[in-house]
């Protein structure tokens, strides 16, 4: 058996291996990537946290404008009575154990408006506030409401 010359002896530029300064510097883009990436996934899923608490936020205060828009004249200018000032609702992230809890304020007042439909005349506001990862959070819905609003035309 015959060993040949050129096998035996240094490498050629087309067989060297990586150093380990490559090697290093491959780890560190590496590090960066995944990093980078992390970062942007716990990012994404925060975001859609607070965006589904947003849309219950939404749910609340359209649920609390229908019952408005459907009572009637005297239901609304009879105080708190029919529609409650104040209210609670809470909401369970899938998953999670913790519920969010929704505060809710209805405020029913003069409209300032000095028109001579003013006294028959209301503005009706629903604020909702809570609390997401240590943020105070709010929306708010206004309407205004008459007593020849849409509830004349409801069965």
């Amino acid at each position: 058996m015959k060993i040949l010359r050129d096998n035996c002896g240094r490498p050629g530029p087309a067989e060297n291996g990586f150093t380990l300064v490559d090697v290093m510097i491959g780890t560190l883009v590496m590090g960066v990537v995944v990093a980078a990436l992390g970062t942007g996934i716990t990012f994404a899923v925060g975001l859609a946290r607070v965006n589904s608490q947003t849309l219950r936020a939404t749910q609340i205060l359209t649920e609390k404008m229908d019952l408005i828009r459907a009572a009637s004249w005297i239901q609304i200018t009879n105080g708190y009575s029919f529609i409650p000032r104040n209210f609670t609702s809470s909401f369970y992230n899938a998953g999670s154990t913790n519920a969010v809890v929704y505060d809710g304020l209805v405020t029913i007042a003069n409209t300032g408006a000095t028109e001579s439909y003013a006294s028959n005349l209301k503005q009706v506001t629903v604020t909702v506030t809570w609390t997401s990862a240590n943020i105070s959070r709010s929306r708010s819905a206004t309407t205004f409401v008459s007593p020849y609003g849409i509830q004349n035309y409801s069965y």
